[in-house]
C-alpha cells in the first residue's frame, strides 16, 4: 500500500476504535479480541520501507520506541476505562476525560518521535505508524479483556483512573 492510503487506513481505524469507545461497549474476553491489531500489524510490516536503509540502528529504534509507546498508550487507555458488569454478567466498558487525556499525550508523544527521527535525517513510512496504533489497540484490548476477567463474578464497577478524587470545581455554599 501507498503512504497515503496507510494513512487514511490508520485515520479510519483511530475514528472508528475512539467513535465506538466513546459509548458504553461490551467487552468479549471470549472472541478474537487481538484480530484487528494483528492484521494492521500484519498490513504495516508488509511493508518494505519500514525501515529507513540508510539509517537501520536509528530506525529500527524509533520503531521499537513506538511500539513500546503504543503499549503504554493502550495499557493506560483501558486503564481510565470505566468496566463494570451489568446485572445478567455481561462486562462493560466506557472511556473516560482521562482516556481522552491518554490520546492527547500518546498523540504528543508520537509527534515527539516523529520530530527526533526528522531531526536525524531518518525516513519515517506510514507502516511504522501503523505498526503503532496495533499496538494500541492489542494493549487496551488486552488490558480490558484482562480488567473484565477479574471483574467477573463481582457486583461492583472497576474503578477508573481518577475515580473517587475531589473534584477540582470549586463548591458554593
Amino acid at each position: 500500500m501507498s503512504g497515503l492510503v496507510n494513512v487514511l487506513v490508520i485515520v479510519a481505524v483511530a475514528a472508528i476504535v475512539i467513535g465506538r469507545q466513546l459509548r458504553p461497549r461490551v467487552i468479549q474476553a471470549d472472541r478474537r479480541w487481538w484480530l484487528l491489531p494483528v492484521i494492521l500489524a500484519v498490513v504495516a510490516l508488509r511493508e518494505p520501507a519500514i525501515l529507513d536503509a540508510h539509517h537501520r540502528t536509528e530506525s529500527a529504534t524509533l520503531l521499537a520506541v513506538e511500539l513500546v509507546l503504543g503499549l503504554a498508550i493502550g495499557a493506560g487507555w483501558a486503564w481510565t476505562s470505566r468496566v463494570w458488569a451489568a446485572p445478567d454478567g455481561v462486562m462493560w466498558a466506557k472511556s473516560t476525560k482521562a482516556s481522552a487525556a491518554v490520546w492527547a499525550l500518546g498523540i504528543a508523544l508520537r509527534i515527539g518521535v516523529f520530530a527526533l527521527g526528522a531531526a536525524l535525517g531518518v525516513h519515517q513510512d506510514s507502516s511504522a505508524l501503523m505498526l503503532g496504533l496495533a499496538a494500541t489497540l492489542l494493549g487496551r484490548a488486552g488490558v480490558l479483556v484482562w480488567r473484565a476477567q477479574s471483574l467477573q463474578g463481582t457486583s461492583r464497577p472497576a474503578p477508573a483512573y481518577g475515580d473517587g478524587m475531589p473534584s477540582a470545581r470549586k463548591e458554593h455554599a
